[in-house]
């Protein structure tokens, strides 16, 4: 295996956990600033106001978008173990 074949399976495995984890990253990202803005109207500094709404909105996400993530995680695990015999060279 030469180092750029070796660059280029880490690249790609990078690139597979981006897309895999956009959708939650956004998800987390746009709850989170929608209850800052709550937070901020109203003046509640509760710790777990901001919490619970963040992981329901994390297990709907995770709910909504896991057929998606798996078959993008089985897509890219194939095509790793499609090109085995290239990379044992």
């Amino acid at each position: 295996m030469t180092s750029s074949l070796a660059i280029d399976i880490i690249r790609h495995a990078l690139v597979t956990t981006f897309w895999i984890s956009l959708p939650l990253l956004a998800i987390g990202f746009v709850v989170g600033v929608l209850i800052s803005l709550i937070q901020i109207v109203t003046s509640i500094q509760d710790a777990s106001f901001s919490a619970v709404p963040r992981l329901g909105a994390f297990l709907l996400g995770i709910i909504l978008a896991l057929p998606w993530m798996l078959s993008k995680m089985l897509a890219y695990t194939s095509a790793l173990f499609g090109d085995f015999s290239r990379y044992a060279r």
